[in-house]
């Protein structure tokens, strides 16, 4: 697949109001996720590098002790095998991460 539309592609519902599209060549991943009020990304880990970027709305990121507030425009670089975790505001809330290597299990 060489030309896309975010709304075109496969969605896959994650978790309780998580739902995830997904475009991978070889070697990096994008992922397009949109997060209802309040949704939770429990605390994980992965030997994935991933970078998010906020794009829509809010949400509270805690990588490794830190915890911070990112809104549009904001992100987060994630080392490998770092734990991290999203709780999402009171908004609808949108968000991209490339990762590298792509994420077998995103693949759908």
């Amino acid at each position: 697949m060489h030309f896309f539309k975010i709304d075109e592609l496969p969605e896959t519902r994650m978790l309780p109001g998580i739902d995830r599209r997904a475009v991978w060549l070889d070697g990096v991943m994008v992922t397009f996720f949109t997060f209802e009020p309040s949704a939770i990304v429990p605390e994980h880990a992965h030997p994935n590098e991933q970078i998010t970027l906020v794009t829509k709305g809010a949400m509270e990121f805690t990588l490794g002790e830190e915890t911070r507030l990112l809104r549009a425009g904001d992100g987060v670089c994630i080392p490998p095998d770092v734990p991290h975790k999203a709780v999402i505001l009171d908004e609808p809330t949108e968000a991209y991460d490339a990762w590298n290597p792509p994420r077998d299990d995103y693949k759908v």
